[in-house]
């Protein structure tokens, strides 16, 4: 690291705690990752309101350092090199219905009203917004009350499940680019597509919240669709440390299948192996590194390409240094 890097993630330490913010330096990624591998942050913040969302990624960019906001740590490879600049863990996660422009708590909605307006910060968890919907008896995310991970992970990805995504009932969503600009885009602006939007892989511009259509349902058949959901996903979707699934699947087939049909089931690398129940999962079963989990999805995608003549997309994103 040059001198002015340094000097830079020092003032930008300073004026993190001057906020009352806890900063912690080499932070292990590993701890926040639901694949339990990546190396060390130059420097680690947990923000829990949306102000401070905006003032640490701001005062990175002031300092011309990289930021990445970090969700649940799904759908993402950190390198084992870890991931330099400053990592701001969202937490910023408050969920309420908007009815003729007035904001309610869930659990305070008039009982009257049978179609509303969802808003959700983005560092909101996935599930427990889902699980919150499902008892109050809201219908928009039942899909997800199995899905790791967060809103503003879920928008950039365009998360889905069992042929729904969250794209179907997307209004808008707020962000915040380089400048400092606070805007917001249409569902049609946010160019989303099958697991991608305009918005992956970018870092100069973070997703700060949502607005998303929900409709009044019987919570009794909410929580019976949500077993029959979670069951099939138990019973198709490997136990243990995993990013779920690492490939889109290709037009007109499936992934899973095409590395299965390639002999891929059970393939190891180092302490990484593609699952023997869903061949587009990787897990990590006996202390893998990044660089094994790689090393397995290039192997997948080279073997995949030789067996099918396909180039398998990667669904997940790699984040940080590798080598």
């Amino acid at each position: 690291m040059v001198r002015a890097e340094l000097a830079g993630l020092l003032e930008l330490e300073a004026r993190l705690q001057t906020l009352g913010l806890e900063v912690r330096r080499d932070e292990p990624m590993a701890r926040h990752t639901t694949w339990r591998v990546g190396g060390p942050a130059d420097l680690f913040v947990t923000v829990q309101s949306m102000d401070d969302l905006v003032h640490a990624v701001e005062l990175a960019w002031t300092y011309e350092l990289p930021c990445f906001v970090l969700g649940g740590g799904s759908n993402i490879l950190v390198g084992d090199k870890g991931i330099r600049g400053l990592v701001v863990h969202n937490r910023a996660g408050a969920v309420n219905i908007e009815v003729a422009g007035l904001r309610f708590p869930l659990e305070k909605v008039p009982a009257d009203v049978s179609g509303a307006v969802l808003y959700l910060e983005s560092g909101a968890a996935l599930p427990s917004a889902a699980r919150r919907l499902i008892a109050l008896g809201w219908e928009g995310l039942t899909w997800a009350a199995d899905i790791p991970g967060t809103i503003g992970g879920a928008v950039v990805q365009n998360a889905g499940a069992f042929g729904e995504c969250l794209a179907d009932r997307v209004i808008e969503v707020e962000w915040m680019e380089l400048s400092g600009r606070l805007g917001a885009w249409s569902r049609e602006e946010c160019g989303f597509g099958y697991r991608t939007s305009r918005l992956r892989g970018r870092r100069d511009i973070v997703v700060l919240g949502l607005r998303m259509r929900v409709d009044r349902q019987k919570p009794a058949e909410l929580r019976a669709r949500h077993e029959e959901l979670a069951a099939l996903r138990r019973s198709r979707q490997p136990a243990g440390p995993s990013a779920g699934s690492v490939f889109r699947n290709p037009a007109g087939g499936y992934a899973g299948r095409l590395i299965e049909e390639a002999g891929l089931k059970g393939r190891r690398v180092g302490g990484a192996h593609v699952s023997e129940r869903h061949a587009n999962f990787i897990v990590n079963d006996a202390g893998a590194t990044a660089q094994d989990i790689l090393r397995l999805i290039e192997l997948v995608r080279e073997t995949v390409w030789k067996a099918h003549g396909v180039e398998l997309e990667l669904e997940i994103e790699l984040v940080g240094e590798f080598a």
